[in-house]
């Protein structure tokens, strides 16, 4: 790692597509330039368009294709985001830097034709950078999400969760609160789901997890002392509300994990608070969802190192 930005971790890699494998980013991008002097005033739009006119676009280009991304297609577009007040809109950023593009297509019209070269401008202070994507869409967007349902996830969020827990292939897992099953599909293992919703579980199969039971997150219909991982991101009755036991005893989930789990087991969860009910948590990292602060957690049982 050689650096952090507002929303982005700046790194060197070597020029394979291993660095689309990377599950926990929301995207990949190439440093294309970097510069100062953007201000809040549309005068300062002139040394964005600058800017993108010196970008080696062509060579990018080619580099993009060693990283696994794919070749040059009809369209180009830039996204643009800036912190702090300005007296221009983010798609005048983007046509400033888009003008001197070929085959630019402003956002402002509509999406550009797939299958082109998307370019993000990002304007942090007076200090922008102007990358470019190397997948041919966000690595966000997982193949496998065909449905969601309200709290899902964010799949790079889900596989952080699951590198914490130190799922290793062969792992017993389960979600007792699985939605659309973001978690069990960024995870290896032998993985079974579980929710009192019926339109969560549908969606969790139409998304490909491949077990899928539907019970109560209280009452796990599995054998005491069997699990080796919990993964969960229990309903914070927000986004999603609790259901049959937990909407009047919400500790009865950690009871109930705390049964399954095997003696060296761990769970891994995302919660508002870090504290995890009758058991010894290990690590606490503070994230923001939409907003709003929250933990990933990894906890064992007591006594357990």
């Amino acid at each position: 790692m050689e650096r952090i930005r507002h929303r982005e971790v700046w790194f060197t890699a070597p020029p394979t597509p291993a660095v689309l494998d990377l599950r926990t980013a929301d995207d990949v991008f190439l440093v294309g330039a970097g510069f100062s002097g953007v201000g809040h005033t549309r005068a300062d739009l002139s040394r964005v368009s600058r800017a993108a006119a010196r970008l080696p676009v062509d060579h990018l280009l080619a580099l993009r294709e060693r990283y696994g991304g794919p070749s040059v297609g009809p369209g180009v577009e830039v996204v643009a985001s800036f912190v702090g007040r300005r007296n221009y809109s983010r798609y005048d950023l983007e046509d400033a830097a888009g003008a001197a593009l070929p085959g630019y297509v402003s956002r402002r019209h509509g999406p550009p034709p797939p299958g082109g070269s998307s370019w993000r401008l990002s304007v942090v202070g007076d200090a922008a950078v102007l990358a470019l994507r190397v997948a041919g869409r966000p690595l966000h967007r997982r193949p496998y999400r065909e449905r969601s349902v309200p709290g899902s996830l964010h799949p790079p969020l889900a596989a952080a969760l699951v590198r914490l827990a130190g799922v290793t292939p062969g792992m017993s897992v389960v979600d007792p609160c699985c939605g659309a099953g973001t978690l069990l599909l960024e995870s290896p293992g032998r993985r079974l789901g579980v929710d009192a919703c019926p339109v969560a579980l549908g969606s969790a199969r139409a998304n490909g997890v491949p077990a899928v039971t539907l019970a109560d997150a209280g009452r796990l219909p599995v054998a005491s002392g069997s699990v080796d991982r919990v993964l969960v991101n229990p309903p914070w009755d927000r986004q999603a509300c609790s259901r049959a036991s937990l909407a009047t005893d919400p500790a009865r989930l950690w009871r109930s994990v705390r049964r399954v789990l095997r003696p060296d087991g761990a769970v891994a969860a995302v919660i508002p608070e870090p504290d995890l009910p009758g058991l010894r948590v290990t690590t606490t990292l503070p994230i923001r969802i939409a907003g709003r602060p929250a933990h990933l957690v990894l906890g064992r049982l007591p006594g357990r190192r």
